[in-house]
């Protein structure tokens, strides 16, 4: 019943099942790994946030450009405060609000961004703290330039004047005359009576849409294996169920129509031949008889007698 197994459809079926299965475990633990590591590099980050607020801050240059091993450590910088600008959309505690950016040119010319604080809702302009005026020293956490449209960075454009939607060199250098730097910096307590905006992990390392795209991938690779090995088995019980009917002499419509038709022409056909060539005998014979002017007769004996008439002259 088996034997179906051996022929050269269900040797390339059985060949793709061998090699689908390993390459889809493969292919899904490789996936989960990602997502592991994405985990593991998370928690790193958030201790090494958590270890570098203890430590003495460093010269802004001497800690750019800004890496995953340099983000969220101590630095200082000096310069004056100049162009304030506002960043909407920005949660804090589970609350709306608005970061207050100040860009503090330093004394090489460049701007460096200050996060100085955190504000509900939206303000205006008019009721958010000035900066400190002349020469000032800040300290806080380095953190790297933000990407629109990742890690909840809003990309939407269109925003009103003094407003910026990311804290991003590429996004400030159009709004300010001078250079900025492609980094900034969160003060770690509040300018002017604003909450203190905490760092943020470096980008790549915290639990964000990619690493939730490897645990997707993950799901969908061992759910190919559970399809594979369905579809295997269903195919196997299809064969297995055509086989059985073959042996109890059970045959599909198509092939029963085919064999009735051959049998029925072959034997009815000859013997209605049959049957009608002797019929057309014996009427032709009968014929010839009466066209003589004699007739073919049986006694009861069975012995046959032939009687001649004379012709009509």
């Amino acid at each position: 019943m088996y034997r179906f197994l051996l022929t050269p459809r269900w040797w390339g079926i059985n060949l793709f099942v061998v090699l689908a299965i390993p390459f889809c475990i493969f292919m899904g633990s490789w996936q989960l790994g990602r997502f592991e590591d994405r985990v593991d590099g998370h928690r790193q980050a958030e201790e090494q946030m958590a270890s570098a607020r203890k430590e003495a801050p460093r010269p802004l240059d001497a800690m750019l450009p800004v890496t995953k091993e340099t983000s969220g450590k101590q630095v200082t910088a000096r310069g004056r405060y100049d162009e304030q600008l506002l960043v909407p959309d920005r949660e804090l505690d589970g609350k709306q609000g608005t970061y207050v950016l100040t860009l503090l040119r330093t004394e090489g010319g460049k701007a460096l961004p200050v996060v100085r604080g955190w504000l509900p809702g939206t303000p205006d302009e008019a009721d958010v703290p000035a900066p400190p005026a002349g020469e000032v020293s800040v300290t806080g956490a380095l953190q790297a330039s933000e990407t629109p449209g990742n890690n909840g960075v809003s990309a939407r454009g269109g925003l009103p004047r003094g407003q910026t939607a990311a804290i991003s060199a590429a996004s400030l250098v159009n709004l300010v005359p001078y250079d900025v730097y492609d980094a900034y910096v969160t003060l770690n307590r509040g300018d002017s009576g604003m909450k203190a905006v905490p760092a943020t992990v470096p980008g790549g390392t915290g639990l964000d849409l990619k690493a939730f795209q490897n645990l997707g991938y993950t799901a969908e690779w061992f759910a190919f294996v559970g399809f594979v090995v369905f579809m295997w088995f269903r195919l196997l019980r299809r064969e297995l169920e055509f086989a059985r009917d073959a042996q109890l002499g059970l045959v599909p419509d198509g092939a029963a129509g085919t064999n009735g038709t051959a049998e029925t022409d072959g034997t009815a056909g000859t013997n209605g031949t049959a049957s009608e060539t002797n019929g057309t005998a014996e009427t032709n014979g009968t014929a010839s008889a009466g066209a003589s002017g004699g007739t073919a007769r049986s006694d009861k004996t069975g012995e046959d007698q032939v009687a001649v008439s004379k012709p009509v002259q």
